[in-house]
């Protein structure tokens, strides 16, 4: 058994408050914590550029569990963590158990039995080379909304009247969470960046 990245494994995930998690953790059911993981895999092997934890957190409150998006989003980054740790380290399900069994403050076994299962069944697919990681490094496009709107006052003018553009960017942190970025332009900046991204979208598909 590597023991020491099991080791070294225990004490970031003591570092990173697992304990503190584990409360929240235990209102989540079974399948909705599988499915969270598994989402978490599909984004560390990009095949989805993020997890959209407010749209989850939204599931999970009209179900009458209260987690807030704060909770769930320190949940992802916990077993984000955890997942690509152990697929830089080689860990197999066991070693990744005993990790888990070393902290302090365990996780709910409904939560290390999803955990086993998902590393068990998927862990493998999980190829983080130096590469993919500097890829994750920064934040990644997801999709892009935008409204045109008119601005009829503000504290210097009564009455301005004139056309602006508000833009709305959804963006993948490079933990997967995504979250939206929110700005107004005006219609000749719009235009401008609305050229730009049409061009550096093209030079993409090319790559």
């Amino acid at each position: 058994m590597a023991a020491g990245p099991v080791v070294s494994l225990a004490r970031a995930l003591e570092a990173l408050d697992v304990g503190g998690a584990a409360d929240k953790i235990n209102l989540i059911p079974q399948d909705f914590f599988a499915e969270l993981c598994e989402q978490i895999i599909q984004h560390l092997n990009h095949k989805v550029p993020g997890i959209n934890t407010v749209e989850l957190c939204q599931r999970l409150q009209t179900s009458g569990i209260e987690v807030n998006v704060g909770d769930l989003a320190k949940i992802t980054n916990i077993v984000s963590f955890l997942f690509s740790t152990a697929a830089r380290s080689s860990l197999s399900t066991e070693e990744l158990s005993a990790a888990l069994g070393s902290t302090v403050n365990t996780l709910p076994k409904h939560a290390v039995q999803v955990i086993r299962h998902v590393w068990s069944e998927q862990g493998k697919s999980v190829a983080v080379s130096e590469n993919q990681r500097s890829m994750t490094t920064v934040g990644q496009f997801v999709d892009i909304k935008w409204k045109l709107g008119v601005a009829m006052s503000s504290d210097t003018c009564r009455s301005l009247k004139y056309p602006y553009v508000a833009v709305t960017l959804k963006v993948a942190d490079p933990s997967g969470q995504i979250t939206n970025k929110c700005f107004e332009m005006t219609v000749p900046q719009f235009k401008n960046f609305f050229r730009q991204f049409k061009e550096m979208a093209a030079v993409l598909e090319t790559v």
